[in-house]
């Protein structure tokens, strides 16, 4: 009977997180409005107390699913105008367009470029978190991306989504954009599902993308094994399924839905490294006291993305644990998807490119690189490690690093095989 209490009481986790954010909604509105009030006083100290508010209202507020915010980009000094498009849509993921208009003259060399499709990762975060790698592709490339739905959205009719359906998803997306013509870059998590898709249209006989960039993914995660990968091999999988997943409350179109919620999600990532986000809001609330608006801004910026997460799918999440993180089931040639063995040296004429941070603290080294020797019909001058100084994880796919030392070589990767 205690026992029975104590279950009933911890699936009640996510309703009191949904009911304390709904009950903080009116704290941040408030103080929201006090800071603003208080940048406008005259009165000795007014700085210093609108600073409490704002670090209040950053910490109580809601954090929606932030916009790519990419209208235009330029090429050669022209302004190229973006128009997101949705190309492909099923419950669970948007294929986005980010479609290009120019004049005429211009317009006919855009049409030209090389055709590329970016896997975004299905791990929290949303797709948004890739903007730097559209903004830097958008001028030369017809970049695609999938946008996946947060599964607290997904109503329960709409049926179960586990690993097999990612891999479909990404097999349907290429063969809709024409495979044989594409170029496929996978970030983090969907580096295993998008190199078991390209590996089952080898098998299959059908057209391989012409080149496969796969940046910092769990390809093998025997290899240098990380804080992640250590939570995976030290607990059963009943573990996460008992502690991990909620069903989702009323109030959502996916009430019912099981889910790995996104708000515990935010809470593993920030117990990675919890001074240096305790020392980011605490330099936060100094320069707001202190006026150092570009700063700031910053700061505001960068939490808008890390804070606004999503729920992942129940089956989807634990099959991800169980193949990719406890059987490493791709590295051992024993992953099957609807039947199908997985054989990544079926890939004969895909160019492939792993990218590694060297600094990376949650896809150890080696992680990824490990996908070039399970490719072995791919020829060895058309296979290339790149391990990139200086980056850590999100810095492999943005900030100054990735747009300096990573994306010329994905640049000059699609532009080769593409000619």
């Amino acid at each position: 009977m205690q026992h029975s209490t104590w279950h009933r009481a911890d699936r009640m986790l996510y309703v009191l997180h949904d009911l304390s954010r709904r009950a903080l909604a009116p704290v941040a509105t408030t103080a929201r409005a006090s800071a603003y009030l208080l940048r406008k006083s005259p009165f000795l100290g007014a700085p210093f107390a609108a600073a409490g508010w704002e670090l209040l209202h950053r910490l109580t507020k809601e954090y929606p699913r932030p916009s790519f915010d990419l209208a235009s980009v330029s090429l050669d000094g022209e302004s190229i105008q973006l128009r997101e498009e949705v190309v492909v849509a099923t419950p669970f993921c948007r294929l986005v367009r980010f479609a290009r208009r120019a004049p005429e003259a211009t317009q006919a060399t855009l049409d030209a470029q090389p055709k590329v499709l970016l896997c975004a990762p299905l791990s929290g975060h949303h797709a948004t978190l890739l903007r730097d790698m559209v903004r830097a592709l958008a001028p030369e490339h017809d970049v695609y991306v999938t946008d996946w739905i947060d599964a607290k959205q997904i109503p329960v009719d709409a049926g179960r989504f586990g690993l097999d359906d990612y891999v479909d998803h990404l097999l349907a997306f290429m063969r809709h954009l024409g495979s044989g013509a594409l170029h496929v870059i996978a970030v983090c998590q969907p580096a295993v599902p998008a190199l078991g898709a390209v590996s089952l249209l080898a098998s299959a006989g059908e057209p391989t993308p012409r080149t496969l960039v796969l940046m910092g993914g769990p390809i093998d995660g025997r290899r240098s094994p990380t804080d992640v990968n250590r939570l995976a091999t030290e607990h059963p999988l009943s573990w996460f399924e008992d502690n991990l997943v909620y069903p989702v409350p009323h109030g959502h179109p996916g009430v019912g839905r099981r889910v790995y919620p996104g708000f515990l999600q935010l809470t593993a990532f920030v117990s990675m490294n919890p001074d240096r986000h305790w020392k980011s809001y605490r330099s936060y609330w100094l320069d707001r006291i202190s006026g150092e608006r570009e700063s700031a801004a910053a700061h505001e910026r960068f939490y808008d993305e890390y804070n606004a997460v999503l729920d992942m799918d129940a089956d989807y999440y634990l099959e991800t644990v169980r193949v990719v993180f406890q059987e490493f089931a791709l590295a051992r040639g024993a992953w099957s998807v609807r039947g199908k063995k997985v054989v990544p040296g079926a890939i004969r004429d895909t160019a492939i490119l792993t990218v590694e941070g060297a600094e990376d603290d949650i896809t150890g080294a080696g992680q990824t690189h490990a996908a070039l020797e399970l490719c072995t019909g791919v020829p060895a001058a058309n296979k290339r490690a790149l391990t990139a100084a200086g980056c850590g994880h999100y810095g492999i796919f943005s900030g100054r690093r990735f747009r300096e030392s990573i994306f010329p070589e994905l640049r000059e990767l699609i532009a080769r095989h593409h000619r």
